[in-house]
């Protein structure tokens, strides 16, 4: 009687045994997991690892979202810094204004909109600046406002903005009692998702360069940005910040932002 163990790999019968077993397998879970789901017309494989959550039935809710494939490219050519702005004088304001009057149908004549346009009075010049600079260049798109910035030189831009700076915010707010009132995504935002607080940025001490003031912008404009940001169909962010933290914002968390901002201004 053989005194060789039947387990073991020293037997040439258990060791085929086991490799064929495990090539059944592997081609069984290449066919079930993979092939067969990619090769479905009704379902939309988007790779491996959506093939096998697919086969194994796991909802779709917990699948790896997939984010929409940004452009390459640099989302705009401006560089900020806090010396971009050159100090305007009598003269710029000037010719900002005459400028500014192909500008009135949907800004207002004293740059506060009664469209649902953003309002530009008070506006900090680089911020203006900035966006004239983005449409003109195509990396904020839009059918209304690329065709004229398109027809803008720099210094004409930098008038622009200046102008609209120079220009008095037509509102008056209690500011110590709409604080309290602030949603925490404006006061705190989210640090478990990666949001930083809205305040931080669009307070009123805080002062970052060609960032705007959104104290009385249309809350229409405001929640619509904050949608394109989340889409990436705005994404004349250099860093991706506001994409970043719009993407994480829920649909409420939009619509607080927005009607508080907007409500600074009442």
């Amino acid at each position: 009687m053989s005194s060789e163990r039947v387990f073991s790999f020293k037997n040439m019968w258990f060791t085929a045994s086991v490799g064929g077993v495990l090539a059944i397998v592997v081609i069984a879970a290449c066919i079930g997991f993979i092939w067969i789901p990619s090769s479905q017309s009704d379902k939309t494989i988007t790779g491996l690892w959506d093939a096998i959550c697919t086969a194994a039935g796991v909802p779709s809710r917990f699948q790896p979202v997939l984010l929409p494939t940004l452009p390459t490219g640099r989302p705009s050519n401006v560089i900020v810094t806090a010396t971009m702005m050159h100090p305007a004088d009598s003269q710029s304001i000037g010719r900002g204004a005459t400028l500014a009057m192909q500008c009135t149908m949907c800004h207002g004549i004293r740059g506060m909109s009664e469209a649902a346009s953003p309002n530009l009075a008070g506006q900090a010049d680089a911020a203006i600046y900035k966006q004239l600079r983005d449409f003109k260049s195509g990396n904020r798109e839009s059918v209304i406002m690329q065709p004229l910035a398109s027809a803008l030189s720099d210094p004409d831009m930098r008038d622009l903005a200046a102008y609209y700076a120079y220009l008095p915010r037509d509102h008056n707010v209690a500011r110590s009692a709409q604080v309290e009132q602030a949603p925490l995504i404006v006061l705190n935002g989210a640090p478990m998702r990666n949001i930083g607080a809205c305040a931080s940025c669009h307070g009123d001490h805080a002062n970052k360069a060609a960032v705007p003031n959104l104290d009385g912008e249309p809350e229409s404009y405001i929640r619509a940005q904050l949608q394109h940001f989340a889409a990436s169909t705005r994404r004349n962010d250099i860093n991706e910040q506001m994409r970043n933290v719009a993407r994480q914002m829920t649909p409420d968390e939009i619509d607080a932002a927005a009607h508080y901002y907007a409500s600074r201004g009442e």
